[in-house]
């Protein structure tokens, strides 16, 4: 019988353990992060009912879906957290209290063409705050906080969250005449980092808008200066719009209270060419990037939108989320040697018998993990050196050797493997903790 290769699918990770020890490190630092602001835990399937969640899909997301049928039944995999959030929430209103915050970490698929740092299955640390009919644009405030919070946990401290609010954006183009092409326009703009302005101009003159037109949008995204000054700069613009105002009135505020959750100058800006391609962000949105590693593009964002289960329910439920897109961080960052997957084991010691009398060492073991020492036993029959070339492959810290001698005498030796040194105690789990 032939043997069958075996392979993973292009744009599915698949780590070695050292790496794995790594990534699972930084999705639990994030997690805890979560934690850490109150959001609550929740997990959606993978598989929903291609109905429910295709409610609102179309276009280009469609065509990314996996879908397939079981029996008589539709069946698609999730594409991102939100909309499952989206069903969660209107299915369990009754039962959430408001305002809900959660924070999901989980695989989403999408079908697109498999690169570089490109993936098809990817987890995404998702958190978002709902509300029922209003929600207080300071929420849009604290989570730019939480973002910070998180990115110095992970070790981070030079990035800039990149903050502006849509309606800004919308009240601009709807006062130049550009309404219907509002959101086209964004798509366009929110690309200006990645293809230049030139590109953007020349993109902008298909959708058929005059040259005057272009320079009046190009002038107003390249407003400089601090974020007040930004601020003022939009304020003297004195456009005559209701939503444009508001998205103005929105900006200050946000930038106001994220001054009060404590976050330094140096680590937020207003940044008017942010816009989020998404069409269902209606305020506040935010970019995130790494100053010294640009090249990785936005590694969190996110925004508000105002009915996030529309589609689901006739509540009125607007929210404000960030997401970090963990998969294709966690392979750039590996990529530029940004981290370094060095930790081979999570054993913290490794308990080696020498003898057929196995109840003390695995009574042994069983007493350090009480104690939370990771501890794990070499259990096949091999010679003491194959032992410790294992405990030395692997980097486990220390190696307690058990034979008959160690077991009549109650005394045991504590090896470090770093240093070599030896330090005799007695066969006590909580002396052995002291010693590591």
């Amino acid at each position: 019988m032939a043997k069958v290769e075996p392979r993973t699918l292009p744009g599915f990770m698949e780590l070695l353990p050292n790496e794995q020890i790594l990534f699972d490190q930084i999705k639990q630092t994030i997690e805890d992060s979560y934690k850490t602001f109150g959001f609550l835990p929740i997990d959606t399937p993978i598989i929903e009912l291609s109905e429910v969640l295709l409610a609102k899909a179309g276009g280009e997301t469609e065509k990314q879906i996996y879908r397939f049928e079981r029996g008589d039944t539709d069946l698609s995999l999730r594409f991102d957290l939100t909309v499952p959030l989206a069903k969660y929430v209107a299915k369990n209103y009754g039962n959430l209290s408001f305002p809900f915050r959660r924070y999901q970490i989980g695989k989403v698929y999408r079908g697109e063409k498999a690169q570089k740092g490109r993936y098809r299955e990817f987890y995404q640390c998702d958190i978002d705050i709902i509300g029922d009919e209003t929600l207080d644009i300071i929420n849009d405030a604290e989570l730019p906080s939480i973002i910070y919070f998180t990115f110095k946990k992970l070790g981070f401290d030079d990035f800039t969250i990149k903050i502006n609010n849509r309606k800004i954006l919308n009240g601009l183009y709807e006062s130049i005449g550009q309404k219907d092409n509002s959101v086209e326009i964004m798509r366009i703009i929110d690309k200006i980092d990645k293809i230049g302005v030139q590109a953007v101009e020349e993109e902008l003159k298909k959708l058929g808008i005059s040259e005057d037109v272009i320079d009046k949008i190009i002038s107003f995204i390249k407003i400089d200066g601090s974020s007040d000054e930004k601020i003022d700069k939009l304020e003297a613009l004195k456009i005559e719009n209701e939503v444009y105002r508001q998205g103005v009135r929105e900006l200050k505020d946000v930038v106001k209270y994220v001054r009060m959750f404590g976050i330094p100058e140096n680590n937020f800006t207003v940044d008017l060419t942010i816009a989020r391609g998404l069409d269902y962000y209606t305020g506040t949105v935010y970019e995130t990037f790494l100053n010294d590693y640009r090249e990785l593009g936005s590694v969190c964002s996110g925004g508000r939108y105002e009915n996030l289960a529309e589609n689901y329910t006739d509540k009125k439920l607007p929210g404000v989320g960030v997401s970090i897109g963990l998969t294709r961080l966690f392979y750039k960052l590996n990529e530029l040697n940004i981290i370094k997957a060095d930790k081979k084991s999570i054993s913290d010691i490794l308990i080696i018998p020498m003898t057929e009398n196995l109840q003390v060492p695995i009574k042994l073991a069983t007493e350090l993990r009480k104690l939370k020492v990771n501890t794990e036993i070499y259990l096949n029959n091999k010679k003491i050196k194959a032992k410790m070339k294992y405990a030395n492959k692997l980097e486990i810290p220390y190696v307690i050797v058990i034979g008959d001698d160690e077991i009549s005498s109650g005394k045991i030796k504590v090896k470090n493997m770093e240093t070599g040194e030896e330090v005799q105690c007695d066969i006590d789990a909580s002396k052995i903790k002291e010693l590591i």
